[in-house]
């Protein structure tokens, strides 16, 4: 075991060090071996904290024997003092969020995340492990998407078709990779395998969104081996691509609020937000619109827009909550520049994260949800873009299908916190409110007006809600929990130009015509 210490006027030249994979004596590693660094980092002027760095190393394909073995980071926070509970892991979201980098990184967002972890000693040790395949302890298993044309409107298809691309250039750059091994059921085996290999016998977790997701696989599959959990932003194993009509009124929920706002009120139409939902989805039905915008170095740019660029920019998970009404709006009124300039960011060549499709591909949705998903009502409105590449490019990818005996929700015995906020258009609360019961030791907390932000984000303004939660993670107890929160009215953005006359945009005059 190596053991360093950080110091703060180290931080930069240390990073690549600390986070990078140990790579001496590879070959003479272990399956469940693991490698610590302890450390200190100044978090405020004279309050240091110490951690331990770590690589956990398992084979890349348990189904495999003689797999090769890969690296799996992970930190542990200890307590400052014995408590009896079990400790809790903290699995990331994504699939694709590395976050060890907060352990080291001068800046006001590591400091946050640190903040947060450290809260944790009031339950015991905190352990935060990393996603096999995206971690610099190990592997970053990224390939390169190509730019999509801008002469022409966005598509499904044409997303669909970038998506099978992308696996097949994945494969053959990653030859002697064994990219099947990295699917929801490795990601629970390495849960488990740290759990063992730091001497605990029972864990409690904690995740949001995919971290959530994983969660769950972790108890369907080693239920043993987890005494609680709370989960918030819950994606169910069987709901990693969501019901238009669930996103829909996530939105409609946004919406209501927003007609009741005095700044936002001289911009909407009559019917409110979403009319203007309605007027917009109607114009584009007529056909694209074309839109031409200047760069940062002042060069002009033409991009297409069309009715399925329009599908995927209502639901944008970048849009929700109160900066949704804005951008809906800017749009209503044909400012189109901002949104265009979003479009072509998103049309040009960039890295793509490998393990989001390696494992959504793998895990899949059942038939009777894919029915589901394809005649929703919502798909004429916010499209198939949630789903459509995922299950067009699955026979693509090399990880196996996990099945729909893993897939569909069965009743459990561990007692699990879910937090759950109701403007939430990544994870919509539907799936809490589906899967609650199948956990009759379930208790949920319905945030009104939370989005998608962690556990502890959506009841910021509730502290005894807070200790509760802790307090069931130390204990087990659930009295104190609330079932529902409200959060205040948010203040809502404004769009940035100036409404229009007084009655123009009620009386519909104030929309432009492409």
């Amino acid at each position: 075991m190596r053991v360093l210490s950080s110091k703060s006027s180290w931080w930069c030249a240390l990073l690549g060090l600390l986070l990078a994979a140990p790579t001496e004596g590879w070959a003479q590693r272990k399956p469940g071996e693991v490698v610590l660094e302890r450390g200190t980092v100044e978090l405020e002027p004279g309050t240091r904290v110490s951690y331990e760095l770590g690589t956990l190393y398992v084979p890349e394909n348990r189904q495999k024997p003689g797999s090769r073995l890969i690296g799996v980071g992970f930190a542990r926070l200890k307590a400052p003092k014995p408590t009896g509970a079990p400790p809790v892991f903290w699995l990331p979201g994504g699939p694709g969020l590395s976050v060890l980098g907060s352990l080291l990184d001068d800046d006001a967002a590591g400091k946050g995340r640190l903040r947060s972890w450290l809260t944790f000693g009031a339950v015991g040790d905190l352990v935060v492990i990393e996603q096999r395949g995206f971690t610099r302890r190990g592997e970053m298993l990224e390939s390169s998407n190509e730019a999509m044309p801008l002469d022409r409107p966005g598509s499904v298809r044409a997303d669909a078709e970038a998506m099978r691309s992308l696996a097949r250039k994945a494969i053959a750059e990653n030859a002697g990779k064994d990219l099947a091994g990295y699917d929801i059921t490795e990601f629970a085996a390495d849960v488990d395998a740290l759990r063992r290999a730091l001497g605990y016998p029972k864990i409690s977790l904690f995740g949001g969104s995919f971290g959530s997701q994983w969660s769950l696989a972790v108890m369907r599959l080693h239920p043993d081996i987890v005494a609680r959990a709370v989960l918030s932003g819950v994606e169910p194993l069987n709901n990693g691509y969501d019901l238009p009509s669930h996103v829909f009124a996530a939105l409609q929920r946004i919406a209501y609020d927003a007609d009741r706002d005095p700044g936002l009120a001289p911009y909407l139409p009559t019917g409110g937000m979403m009319e203007a939902v309605r007027a917009l989805h109607r114009r584009f039905a007529v056909g694209p619109v074309r839109v031409q915008v200047r760069d940062d170095a002042g060069r002009s740019q033409t991009v297409v827009l069309g009715a399925e660029d329009l599908q995927l920019a209502l639901a944008s998970h970048t849009q929700e909550g109160e900066q949704w009404p804005a951008f809906i709006l800017s749009l209503y009124y044909g400012h189109y520049e901002a949104w265009a300039r979003e479009v072509i960011e998103g049309r040009s060549a960039s890295k793509s994260k490998l393990i989001g499709p390696l494992v959504d591909s793998s895990l899949g949705v059942t038939a009777e949800r894919e029915h589901l998903l394809r005649t929703d009502p919502a798909v004429d409105l916010l499209g198939t873009w949630n789903f459509e590449a995922n299950i067009a490019s699955a026979p693509d990818w090399p990880t196996r299908d996990m099945g729909d005996a893993l897939r569909k929700p069965v009743p459990s015995a561990i007692p699990v916190v879910f937090v759950h906020g109701d403007w939430d258009t990544s994870t919509p609360v539907d799936n809490t409110l589906g899967l609650l019961p199948y956990f009759p030791k379930g208790h949920a907390i319905l945030i009104h007006r939370g989005g998608h932000d962690g556990t502890f984000y959506l009841l910021r303004n509730e502290p005894a809600a807070k200790t509760a939660v802790y307090e069931f993670l130390r204990t087990g107890k659930t009295a104190g929990l609330p079932h529902e929160v409200t959060l205040p009215l948010p203040g809502f953005p404004l769009p940035s130009f100036a409404p229009p006359a007084a009655g123009a945009a009620k009386a519909g005059t104030g929309t432009p015509t492409p």
